[in-house]
């Protein structure tokens, strides 16, 4: 393991703790407990013991494999850029995969089969992000940090990225009483995501993930004056247990 990754892993941490007190004090949903129901799912399993076991597959085998077989990581391509022009530009790149492919997982019934998992806490916090079908994430990373590594970008570049979309992710989903103001037009945020996590009118709507520029140029924000979200969750039955909402994505149509 490099510095750079070890170094991600200690921010990515010391962020989570952060955030777990952030909430405590500035709470947008006041009295909701920590250790909540889905709590060790999301913790242990989700977060730890899926993350790494996926981070083998799509680094170790999908990407190395892809690498290998076409050389193009050899050119280096991205070599000379500096480390932080390169999060900038695979940060937006990224994002905007992101919000189209969220935007059709929310119309298409085989991806949402993989996405439901991710709206299925009826309680919404830092952690609640992290509940994300194993299909899902070997997709989304894969197109996250395929495009890194063939452009010969450094390490850092990998784990700073990783980093972002942690904290990023750990944010939009926190249970925080946040008012960015205008702020909201350009940069994501709670205020909006949260909507997006409720069973009325706002679950169709706000598909961004980091810049919030895309849902306003596309139509689909979603964020009403002087109403609280409340509600969230799924309308429809989805299993508690940790292996069988991975077996829940391929259940019959017919059903």
């Amino acid at each position: 393991m490099s510095h750079s990754e070890k170094f991600s892993i200690i921010i990515i941490a010391v962020s989570a703790f952060l955030f777990v007190i952030l909430e405590r004090i500035f709470p947008y949903t006041k009295g909701q407990k920590i250790f909540r129901e889905g709590f060790f799912n999301d913790f242990a399993l989700y977060t730890i013991a899926q993350s790494y076991i996926l981070g083998i597959i799509i680094f170790g085998f999908i990407i190395n494999y892809i690498d290998t077989a076409t050389g193009i990581s050899r050119l280096k391509l991205f070599t000379e850029i500096p480390v932080w022009l390169q999060l900038i530009f695979f940060t937006i790149t990224h994002d905007f995969y992101i919000y189209w492919m969220h935007r059709l997982q929310h119309k298409n019934k085989w991806l949402w089969r993989i996405h439901e998992a991710h709206h299925s806490p009826q309680k919404v916090d830092w952690l609640s992000g992290s509940r994300s079908h194993a299909i899902e994430i070997l997709i989304n990373q894969t197109v996250e940090f395929l495009p890194i590594v063939l452009l010969g970008a450094p390490v850092e570049v990998i784990a700073y990225k990783g980093v972002i979309s942690a904290i990023w992710g750990m944010y939009i989903h926190s249970n925080l009483n946040v008012n960015t103001g205008k702020l909201q037009l350009l940069i994501n945020g709670p205020e909006m995501h949260r909507w997006h996590h409720t069973t009325g009118k706002g679950r169709n709507r706000n598909f961004s993930t980091k810049l919030a520029i895309w849902d306003w140029i596309f139509g689909s924000a979603f964020l009403p004056e002087n109403e609280k979200a409340t509600d969230y969750g799924l309308k429809t039955f989805f299993p508690s247990n940790f292996f069988k909402q991975f077996i829940f994505a391929f259940r019959s149509f017919k059903r």
